[in-house]
């Protein structure tokens, strides 16, 4: 896809001079998304007053979300991310343009007057298409922003002109999903700088950056234990959706407040922990439990090299947790029988960590089906889980 028409239309979006763009997955939007100026219909109501761009979601859960972003709001944001990360630079767009931080690159790109480059797409992420588009950049400041997945997959790959591309970066931001164990320290061993952020498109992406608020935002804790991110960077709200609105947004003191989905708390040093979503907990048996955590203590033993939890019900413990796994190991997990016997090992450590909160139902996965921002399927894996965990709660392998 050329970049071209997007730029000029957001460019004319955040000088005021054009309509919104509209980010989303839906219409006929090639590889990295689809995009249009807005146009509005009878359906949807008009947007806030200085919205240069809204993002449409179907969301990780299937709730369809458009959400406002005003100039001043992504102004906001470009310039509290350049004054973290010490400078502004040229970016390579490697996520596609219907998840926040995929916008965002362009947005700062515009904002920094540097060019960014294009990953191609068109057959997923890959490692080689990565380093084919990180060796087009010609710029001394070079950024990027992955998932997750796409740190892991890269840095699994040998090859030494992807090691060598990667660390030529100054900052590789990373978020939309939980960090899995060890991920952070294998980076750090390759000599790639990451930055770990936190935020989603009601803040115009990371607003968090490596546990911290950037400059001009502000976090604190509710009482639920839900965090709410303040500041300048905080949309409009969800456009014709006055009721979610009310719901996740205020206004106190002057300060604009986002009420996030996601339980958190402060360390000894201030930052900020993500413990898991609001609907991630789970009560079983009269216990309750966090799917976030049962996932990163199962990504934590050897032989998992990811998993997703979730809650299913349960005839005799109101819910139970079951549990999507990929295996490395231990033994050659090619095969049915030979990822059964892995799954075995598995479970027993399971136990070990976990006891009671060990799953009661496993599903073995060669990949866990993403979103095309990265993220987990989470209403296809928990499905999944669902028929699996009805069909008797053995081990199953699809």
């Amino acid at each position: 896809m050329s970049l071209d028409p997007v730029l000029k239309a957001l460019a004319a979006a955040l000088a005021g001079e054009g309509p919104a763009v509209e980010f989303g997955p839906s219409g006929s939007g090639p590889q990295q998304g689809s995009w249009r100026l807005w146009r509005p219909t009878t359906a949807v109501a008009a947007l806030p007053p200085g919205t240069a761009v809204v993002v449409r979601t179907s969301g990780s859960t299937g709730i369809p979300k458009a959400t406002a972003l005003t100039v001043d709001a992504l102004a906001a944001s470009s310039m509290s991310t350049a004054f973290n990360l010490r400078g502004e630079g040229q970016w390579l767009l490697a996520l596609p343009l219907d998840y926040v931080a995929g916008v965002q690159v362009l947005v700062r790109s515009l904002y920094a007057g540097t060019r960014p480059v294009e990953m191609d797409l068109t057959d997923g992420f890959t490692p080689e298409r990565f380093a084919e588009a990180a060796e087009e950049m010609t710029d001394p400041f070079r950024l990027t922003s992955l998932v997750p997945t796409q740190l892991r997959r890269l840095l699994e790959d040998p090859s030494p002109r992807l090691a060598k591309v990667l660390r030529r970066f100054d900052a590789v931001l990373i978020g939309g999903a939980p960090i899995p164990p060890g991920l952070l320290d294998r980076a750090a061993e390759a000599g790639v700088k990451v930055v770990t952020t936190y935020g989603s498109a009601e803040t115009c992406g990371g607003c968090v950056y490596n546990g911290f608020p950037l400059e001009g935002v502000s976090v604190r804790i509710a009482e639920d234990g839900r965090i709410h991110l303040g500041g300048p960077v905080v949309a409009a709200g969800y456009v014709g959706d006055s009721e979610r609105t009310a719901q996740h947004f205020l206004e106190e003191d002057g300060v604009r407040w986002y009420v996030t989905s996601d339980i958190g708390e402060f360390d000894g040093e201030g930052r900020l922990r993500v413990l898991g979503r609001t609907d991630d907990v789970v009560v079983t048996g009269g216990v309750k439990a966090s799917t976030a955590k049962v996932a990163a203590q199962l990504e934590a033993i050897d032989g998992v090299r990811e998993a997703f939890v979730s809650g299913v019900r349960d005839a005799e413990w109101g819910q139970a947790l079951a549990a999507a796994v990929v295996l490395n190991g231990p033994g050659d997990v090619s095969t049915p029988a030979g990822r059964e016997i892995a799954l075995t090992t598995v479970r027993a450590s399971a136990v070990d960590r976990l006891g009671k909160l060990a799953p009661k139902t496993w599903l073995i996965l060669e990949t866990l089906p993403l979103l095309p921002n990265g993220k987990p399927d989470r209403q296809m894996l928990g499905e999944a889980l669902a028929r699996a965990h009805a069909a008797g709660r053995r081990p199953q392998t699809t």
